[in-house]
């Protein structure tokens, strides 16, 4: 069997074995459908713009709290050990990891289909950027995924992965934002506003899936699995 496949059901499988995931989809679905239900029938217009402005601040929690386990609680348990010693390369051990929680994360997402069901329902959506949106939120979950998956390998400790995760994906989400580009020098806003996740983001769910907004994605997934990589590499020489 392909280790990568192999590491990838093991952990899928601890995800579903464990009450904790079941409570996480659960009350992600709750507080995203509360949340953009709240404002829909207010606003009154058969869009999912409010949805798509949700989520990437909710991924902001939820997405470290499935992944600070990963890592770190290999090393409380002492199988890292064991796994590390196993005849694998560590890329195809970090990548078994990453794909079994992005695949967490594709599931909790299309659980949220009642969502633009019910919106198409009660209006006529354009499905162009409802497409393009549940295209970006899942690239931007596999940033974040990538993140905190790396932050993991750096701690023994749960808490402390998930509150560096917070960070580091906060501060690449709102690099790009009017409220940090108006305090730098007017030479670093272009590279500022490239790097902000929100940025992307916004092109993607306006219905317009651009490659270099994809390609920006898929660069930073990899860059933070090659620290990870990294990460385990400089432990075994330690």
């Amino acid at each position: 069997m392909n280790p990568i496949f192999a590491i990838f059901k093991r952990e899928l499988k601890e995800y579903f074995n464990s009450a904790i995931a079941y409570i996480c989809i659960t009350v992600f679905l709750v507080l995203v459908n509360w949340l953009f239900f709240r404002g829909f029938f207010i606003e009154g217009q058969a869009n999912l713009r409010q949805f798509f402005n949700l989520i990437p601040w909710i991924f902001l929690f939820f997405i470290p709290a499935i992944t600070m386990r990963l890592w770190a609680e290999e090393k409380r348990l002492g199988t890292y050990e064991i796994l590390m010693t196993l005849p694998v390369k560590d890329y195809e051990v970090v990548l078994g990891k990453f794909l079994a929680s992005y695949m967490f994360l594709f599931i909790t997402i299309a659980l949220t289909i009642g969502i633009p069901i019910t919106v198409a329902y009660l209006g006529d959506p354009d499905w162009g950027p409802i497409i393009g949106g549940y295209v970006g939120i899942l690239l931007m979950g596999g940033v974040y995924l990538a993140i905190g998956l790396f932050c993991s390998s750096l701690t023994l400790n749960q808490i402390v992965a998930f509150i560096i995760s917070i960070t580091l994906a906060f501060v690449l989400f709102i690099i790009g934002e009017n409220i940090v580009l108006f305090a730098i020098p007017n030479f670093l806003v272009p590279s500022f506003e490239y790097l902000g996740l929100a940025n992307h983001f916004d092109n993607i769910s306006s219905g317009v899936i651009d490659s270099r907004d994809i390609i920006y994605y898929l660069s930073l997934i990899f860059f933070f699995l090659y620290l990870n990589v990294r990460t385990l590499e400089s432990r075994k020489w330690s």
